[in-house]
C-alpha cells in the first residue's frame, strides 16, 4: 500500500484563498487521493512503516514540511525542504494561471489552449523540481508529484 491515502494542509497563516485557488486545491487533493505512488525508502538499516500514509504539508520558518505518518498515527517521516528551487516556478505558475483564468473569460478557445499548454509545461517543471527534491526521501511518480506540486504552490500562495 505505497500511497498517500489523507492528506492535509496547514494552511492556518495563509491569506484566505481565492475561488481559483480553492478549486486548483480541492482538485489536486481529491486526483491525489484517487491515484497516487508514495512510498519511502528503506534508509540506514531503519525500519519504515508501511503505508498507506497521512501527509500533514506545511510550510514552516521558510520551509516546506512534510509530515508523514501511517494511517494508524505511527510517525513514519518528516522532511524539511527548501523553498528555494520553488520560488521562481511558483511564481510563473501563478501568473500563467492569471492568465488562464483571465483567457478562459475572455479569449477564444485555441488562446485558451496555447496558454493551457503553457501552464502545463511549467506545472511540469514544478513536478520535476519535487523529484528531485525528494529523491532519496520518498518515491513518487510523475503524476503524485504534479498533484502535490499544485498543493505546494497553493501553500506558497500567501507565502
Amino acid at each position: 500500500m505505497s500511497r498517500i491515502a489523507q492528506i492535509e494542509l496547514d494552511d492556518r497563516n495563509l491569506p484566505p484563498p481565492t475561488a481559483e485557488i480553492e478549486q486548483e486545491r480541492k482538485v489536486a487533493i481529491f486526483d491525489l487521493l484517487e491515484d497516487n505512488t508514495f512510498d519511502l525508502p528503506k534508509r540506514d538499516d531503519r525500519v519504515v512503516p508501511a503505508g498507506p500514509y497521512k501527509v500533514d504539508l506545511a510550510i514552516r520558518e521558510k520551509r516546506l514540511v512534510f509530515d508523514i505518518s501511517t494511517e494508524a498515527g505511527e510517525k513514519a517521516a518528516e522532511f524539511h525542504l527548501s523553498l528555494s528551487p520553488f520560488r521562481q516556478v511558483v511564481k510563473d505558475y501563478w501568473a500563467i494561471c492569471e492568465s488562464y483564468y483571465d483567457a478562459v473569460k475572455n479569449m477564444p478557445p485555441s488562446q485558451i489552449e496555447t496558454i493551457d499548454m503553457a501552464r502545463r509545461g511549467i506545472h511540469n517543471e514544478g513536478a520535476r523540481v519535487l523529484e528531485e527534491r525528494l529523491e532519496g526521501k520518498a518515491i513518487i511518480d510523475n503524476d503524485t508529484a504534479r498533484r502535490l506540486f499544485t498543493l505546494i504552490c497553493v501553500l506558497h500562495f500567501g507565502v
